[in-house]
């Protein structure tokens, strides 16, 4: 996707969608600004700009935990893909839609997004790319990549 021009002299940006089925479930952006000279206003060369939304089910959208769970899921994809940091900045939103006249029979449907921003310690952002990665899939409800799916099994023949 095209970077924005302004916030920086050098900037990349990246979108995806993560989809199950023929259902996007989560949807995302990562952009990483680049200053050599220093002169905007945040610390360090570089800054990385992150976004992810996806559809909750009404009764997680009625938790009050709610922006905190999805803010850990950011911190800990941090933590856990060893992208070092520090000024992490960011908010957690959730808007309820409903339908009404022509849209009234439409369900209604609660949206999460986070926005967030921190400056890498490192120029190595494979981390940060990686927990941009690792908090989409959490958003969209996937299992950790970690985390084998358990089949159930037939006993073999004869058992």
């Amino acid at each position: 996707m095209p970077a924005p021009q302004r916030l920086a002299p050098h900037a990349v940006a990246k979108s995806a969608t993560v989809r199950v089925e023929d259902d996007d479930v989560a949807v995302g952006r990562l952009i990483v600004l680049y200053d050599p000279e220093g002169t905007r206003d945040w610390p360090g060369p570089f800054r990385v700009v992150a976004y992810a939304s996806a559809d909750v089910e009404a009764e997680l959208a009625a938790d009050p935990l709610l922006g905190q769970v999805a803010w850990s899921w950011l911190t800990e994809a941090l933590e856990a893909r060893g992208a070092e940091h520090h000024t992490l900045s960011g908010t957690v939103t959730r808007a309820t839609t409903e339908g009404f006249a022509a849209k009234a029979d439409e369900p209604p449907s609660t949206e999460l997004e986070l926005r967030a921003s921190w400056s890498p310690t490192s120029d190595d952002l494979s981390g940060d790319m990686a927990a941009w990665l690792d908090l989409l899939a959490a958003a969209a409800g996937l299992p950790p990549a970690d985390v084998a799916a358990i089949a159930k099994r037939r006993p073999p023949p004869g058992s």
